[in-house]
């Protein structure tokens, strides 16, 4: 796994744990990290991120409309 370093600025008032959190929602948001990747890098288990998702206006069902639409073809 990669390090990075981030410089947020104070204003924002965000801690370490509450950015990881945001930034695992948003790259499980982006379909860049599966629920599972996301909840580790969140530091939570599946159901605890998954519970969390709406703080940040994410859904916990992530399937484009394009799958959506190929699964209802499928029916």
């Amino acid at each position: 796994m990669n390090n990075l370093t981030l410089n947020i600025p104070d204003s924002l008032n965000l801690d370490e744990r509450e950015t990881r959190r945001f930034l695992a929602a948003k790259l499980y948001e982006s379909g860049k990290l599966s629920l599972g990747q996301a909840a580790d890098l969140a530091g939570l288990s599946k159901v605890a991120f998954s519970e969390i998702l709406a703080d940040y206006d994410v859904s916990l069902v992530n399937y484009s409309p394009q799958d959506i639409i190929k699964d209802a073809n499928r029916l």
